[in-house]
């Protein structure tokens, strides 16, 4: 990409162009090389932007409700006069390397609202309960203007943590009946 495409990435990026926002966090998530370097451009304008928005990390198990949370969520904060972005992770098969990506479809209401962003990544075989990128992705959405975002981690069991080091807060789901006293003890995810 020419430099004079990259300010103009960046502008329309700042400027709360979702479009913008969508292809700079593909060019963070890609493995190409040429895109990598796009993505440092991109970045290293906008890192200055970034910050200032609430943080928030959503993890449990699969079948928790992290994405029925996350809709009530956004929309009540949509309501209460804030841009909303969701940053969900997926998982990607061991076999395919594909990734359904579905968690947007559970954010029906939420995903078709104007002061909403929903993006969904793979986690391109990482552990850990992010994708490769989630971190920078944050950062684009804050620089896009989004003063509320949920990150949404893959179904966890007890070490995907680490978008705990991402986010101010960081909200673990359980189900009900899921384990004894022994299994808290055990500790992992919950002493975050």
């Amino acid at each position: 990409m020419t430099a004079g495409r990259i300010i103009d990435l960046v502008e329309a990026l700042i400027g709360g162009d979702r479009r913008a926002l969508a292809r700079s966090i593909t060019l963070v998530e890609s493995q190409r090389a040429e895109d990598r370097e796009d993505a440092e451009a991109v970045l290293s304008r906008v890192m200055p932007l970034a910050g200032g928005a609430l943080r928030v990390g959503i993890t449990g198990v699969p079948g928790a409700g992290k994405s029925t949370l996350i809709e009530t969520l956004g929309n009540a904060a949509i309501d209460c006069g804030h841009r909303v972005a969701v940053l969900s992770v997926d998982p990607s098969s061991t076999i395919s390397g594909g990734s359904i990506l579905g968690d947007k479809t559970r954010m029906a209401t939420l995903s078709h609202k104007p002061q909403a962003f929903v993006r969904p990544s793979p986690t391109v075989g990482r552990a850990g309960g992010v994708a490769p990128g989630t971190r920078e992705a944050i950062y684009l959405c804050e620089a896009a203007g989004f003063d509320f975002i949920m990150v949404e981690t893959v179904g966890v069991g007890q070490s995907e943590l680490h978008v705990a080091s991402m986010t101010d807060m960081f909200v673990l789901l359980l189900l009900p009946g899921a384990g004894d006293e022994l299994q808290g003890i055990k500790r992992g995810v919950m002493e975050l």
